[in-house]
């Protein structure tokens, strides 16, 4: 269908109100002419929930590979021959080191992930007891991506000062038979209802570009937005050499926001997190995608780079945004300024 009247949909998502599938397949379906219009729609929204602020996330992979799932889109996953470096739970000291950096970059979030189906009994206090000592070191909200998680842990997790937990739904009911099986899309959903239950902030998002269709697109957001979902971190499939996923390429700048587009105007007061595939897919209009979502991961992902700090940096800068301090609230431009300045070339970790 041909829909141009974008700020009505943004209209619509200020009021709570849900906008019809029809008009999400329009959002998606529009040409690029239309592009910056749609932007404009969804950065109205944007900005009444968050202002221009930008918050940063920093992503740490405290232990790689050996994961008995068989997640086609995963370099860690079984059926993965992608040559990544694989090891155990992290010592201590690196964990802590990595924290500090991420401090020092003014991260609001330190998202710690482990590979695995679910955390081992050792790995899960070895997780409890790092992350107790960073709430304890550093003024930084903690997430953990610990893969299926029990009311059990969802509790723990929570008594050791856990902000928040992640645990993507990675894309529709319909198709994820066709990404894993291994696992099914209702056990992804109890994680995510676990925590929900908690005084936790819920985490959960997706991959973009798997060879899903428009209505999965959409059935993602509708499933996130049933099940409250409060931060949303949107993903475009790398595809990784050595995955069965590694010949997927179908995506394009424009697509992507106009994804992240849709997702503000599905999910207008959730923070929408710009993630894994932005450098390669966003290339050079990743500032854009800002006008849709509020948030960004700084530094590497967790077997793929990410771009230089200081690139992040300018870009939030030079597009007229302000970095989030830890408590959500809008940093002095001067700290901007000195980040940059004293920010290296080389990526985060």
């Amino acid at each position: 269908m041909s829909f141009q009247n974008w700020n009505s949909l943004a209209d619509r998502s200020l009021a709570g109100e849900l906008i019809s599938r029809e008009h999400a397949l329009a959002v998606l379906r529009a040409p690029d002419e239309l592009l910056l219009d749609q932007l404009a729609a969804a950065y109205r929204v944007r900005r009444h929930h968050f202002g221009n602020r930008v918050r940063l996330h920093f992503l740490l992979n405290a232990q790689s590979g050996l994961c008995p799932e068989d997640c086609h889109y995963c370099s860690q996953s079984s059926v993965s021959a992608a040559e990544i470096e694989k090891y155990p739970f992290m010592a201590r000291e690196r964990i802590l080191a990595a924290a500090d950096r991420a401090a020092s970059l003014n991260v609001g979030t330190f998202c710690m992930v482990i590979s695995g189906r679910a955390p081992g009994g050792r790995v899960f206090e070895k997780v409890l007891d790092a992350v107790r000592e960073v709430k304890a070191r550093h003024d930084m909200h903690v997430c953990a991506c610990l893969g299926l998680l029990t009311e059990e842990h969802v509790r723990r997790l929570e008594e050791a000062g856990v902000d928040q937990v992640n645990h993507n739904l990675n894309s529709s009911e319909r198709f994820t038979g066709e990404i894993v099986t291994t696992h099914t899309f209702d056990d992804r959903v109890a994680t995510v209802s676990h925590v929900a239950h908690s005084n936790m902030k819920t985490c959960s998002g997706g991959i973009i570009g798997m060879g899903e269709t428009d209505d999965d697109i959409i059935d993602l957001a509708l499933s996130l937005r049933e099940l409250g979902v409060r931060s949303v971190p949107v993903n475009f499939l790398i595809p990784i050499p050595g995955t069965p996923f590694e010949a997927r390429s179908s995506l394009d700048p424009r697509r992507c926001l106009r994804v992240l587009a849709l997702y503000r105007f599905l999910l207008p007061s959730q923070e929408i997190r710009i993630a894994g595939g932005r450098e390669v897919h966003l290339r050079s209009m990743q500032a854009l995608g800002l006008y849709a979502a509020n948030s960004i991961f700084i530094g590497d992902y967790l077997t793929t780079p990410g771009q230089a700090a200081r690139a992040d940096y300018e870009m939030i800068r030079d597009a007229g945004f302000v970095l989030e301090s830890p408590d959500g609230m809008p940093l002095d431009a001067s700290r901007l300024d000195e980040l940059i300045a004293t920010a290296s070339d080389a990526v985060a970790v």
